[in-house]
């Protein structure tokens, strides 16, 4: 037997001669699987789950482990087959030729023989580690992608706010223009009733304007009541304000109510200038439900803001004065109270009926343009002294007419006061005036000669005064005369007699 026979093969296909090296080629498949056992009982004493769990076993080999019975393949002992053959997965499976025991299972392992690269997100101690679990990462990096591959919730963010609306150039010279002159003509109250589109009567509409005070300051009151029943559901809206001369808007409140049945929904609304802005404050009542909020605007933001009330006064100015400039933007609240624009739109002259009067009219109408909901459109008529004879909201079947034509109010023209040239006067000449002169001057000596009469110590008074001022003979009399009265005062202090003559007098300047 040759030497090659008593030398024992390598433990490995690296170490020392090849598995084929002095055999023959009948020989090769038992050397083969020689080797397979041999290397499989290492590898199970160096890892014992390697017997269980090979990290060349795939996945779907490692869902059914367990199952059918571990069969070889005659022409290659210890390639595994399978799994619907039934080969069991703790059969260890021989590395092929040229491959090492490390390699990789995917494409994306596929490094240099023998040197094993860390995949994304491992630390070096669970690559080295001989106990990493390759299909539980893949099953890991399965479900990571099916997490991403998932369409994901949108992202809700918040739209940033919207500016707010601004009054025009022509609106806030507009309003700088009305003069006290506008304001007094417009001092007067109208009443209309609210008839429907079958001609019944549903209620009455009131607006009074008059001048008053507010904190001390002269401005203008406006008060508007609009109360009635529609289908049966009683309903109305009340507005009182101050208004500024400029139709700033000093104070509101607002007051609208519907009762049902059931429930009702009362709604109240006050508003407050202070003195770095607007307060709004506002209180909506449904059945025993309240919900309340306020808000706060800068005087900046209401430049050319224009109330309720405030709309009221500036229809009647525009009415007297027959002109309604066009490109005016102001603004206004909308009926959830946002800040909104407001216009006014000229819709020229008509012929209404007032009571059995045929009576030529202005129309007007106010839209406010709310960001939140659809426009808003009231038209107006009135006469040429600013009285108001209907109103109409636009899509409404409401309308408000003025059953008596009022007394036309013209604007009062001053007549110039008449101018008396002036005479001379010689009351000599005038036998009247003389005449009253004589009459006085008896009448005045009469009354002097009666209270001498009736003090006689006037007499001596003055007697003894003329007696000592012709005695002493001073030069300034006045003072000497001022000296000898106040002894005669109750409020004179006793004075020694001791005096000299030199003393200066109290009532001489020095």
């Amino acid at each position: 037997m040759s030497t090659s026979e008593n030398q024992e093969p390598p433990l490995h296909p690296g170490e020392g001669a090849s598995p084929t090296e002095g055999a023959s080629l009948g020989e090769v498949p038992s050397l083969r699987a020689e080797l397979s056992s041999e290397e499989t009982s290492l590898e199970e004493a160096r890892n014992p789950r390697a017997a269980t769990f090979s990290p060349e076993t795939s996945l779907i080999e490692a869902t059914v482990s367990g199952e059918g019975e571990s069969r070889k393949d005659p022409t290659f002992p210890g390639e595994p087959t399978s799994p619907r053959e039934g080969k069991s997965l703790t059969e260890p499976t021989p590395p092929r030729e040229g491959k090492s025991l490390t390699e990789p299972t995917s494409l994306g392992d596929a490094t240099s023989p023998g040197k094993e690269t860390p995949r994304e997100g491992t630390s070096p101690e669970e690559t080295k580690s001989p106990e990493l679990n390759t299909s539980d990462k893949q099953l890991i990096n399965l479900d990571q992608q099916k997490e991403l591959a998932l369409p994901q919730p949108p992202v809700q963010v918040s739209p940033p706010p919207l500016p707010l609306p601004t009054a025009s150039p022509e609106a806030i010279s507009f309003l700088a223009s009305i003069t006290l002159e506008d304001l007094a003509l417009t001092y007067f109250t109208d009443s209309l009733v609210t008839i429907s589109d079958t001609g019944k009567e549903l209620g009455e509409f009131i607006i009074s304007i008059h001048p008053t005070f507010y904190k001390g300051t002269q401005c203008i009151s406006v008060a508007a009541n609009s109360h009635g029943a529609i289908d049966d559901i009683p309903c109305g809206t009340s507005i009182s304000a101050h208004i500024s001369s400029k139709l700033e808007t000093m104070e509101l409140h607002h007051h609208e109510y519907i009762k049902l049945k059931d429930h009702s929904l009362v709604k109240k609304t006050l508003m407050k200038k202070e003195q770095d802005g607007y307060v709004l404050t506002r209180h909506v009542t449904m059945g025993e439900n309240m919900k309340s909020e306020t808000l706060s605007f800068s005087l900046t933001d209401m430049e050319g803001f224009v109330s309720e009330a405030s709309n009221l006064l500036l229809l009647r100015i525009m009415a007297r004065r027959n002109n309604v400039p066009d490109n005016m933007v102001f603004l206004s609240f909308d009926t959830e109270m946002q800040l909104s624009t407001s216009t006014y739109l000229n819709l020229g002259p008509r012929m209404l009926m007032i009571g059995k009067s045929e009576c030529e009219v202005l129309s007007i109408q106010r839209t406010i343009h709310s960001e939140a909901s659809c426009p808003m459109s009231w038209q107006c008529s009135f006469l040429p002294d600013g009285h108001l004879t209907s109103r109409v909201q636009v899509g409404s079947p409401i309308t408000m007419r003025l059953k008596q034509l009022p007394q036309i109010r013209e604007a009062d023209v001053e007549e110039p006061k008449p101018v008396f040239e002036k005479k001379p006067l010689n009351w000599e000449e005038d036998m009247q005036l003389y005449f009253k002169f004589i009459d006085r001057t008896e009448a005045l000596k009469a009354d002097y000669s009666s209270y001498i009469r009736h003090h006689p110590e006037l007499k001596c008074m003055l007697a003894d005064f003329l007696q000592f001022l012709l005695l002493r003979k001073p030069q300034d009399v006045v003072t000497f005369a001022a000296e000898y009265f106040s002894s005669f005062s109750a409020f004179h202090k006793e004075q020694t007699p001791f005096l000299t003559s030199n003393k200066t007098s109290p009532f001489k300047e020095p």
